[in-house]
């Protein structure tokens, strides 16, 4: 899987490892998310690969593998026991 997904692009293999790329500004002292409409084409760019990845890894699933990761937030979350 990670040399598939390296050979489109090696930030979306970093979006599957580091979790997805959220800009973010500073303000009075505390790191704030910046509204979509602010991003720039860099930072929309970066953050199109945690969506690419999501897509790569869900269209490799089996249906019953699909809806048991399908509501799942994060990468990382916990999934539900059947």
């Amino acid at each position: 899987m990670k040399i598939f997904v390296e050979s489109l692009d090696k930030g979306i293999w970093d979006a599957i490892e580091n979790c997805p790329f959220i800009p973010k500004f500073e303000k009075d002292g505390s790191s704030i998310e910046k509204p979509w409409s602010q991003w720039t084409d860099a930072e929309n760019k970066k953050a199109k690969f945690d969506c690419i990845a999501k897509n790569i890894i869900t269209t490799a699933l089996n249906l019953d593998d699909f809806f048991r990761i399908s509501q799942c937030a994060l990468a990382k979350s916990p999934m539900k026991e059947q």
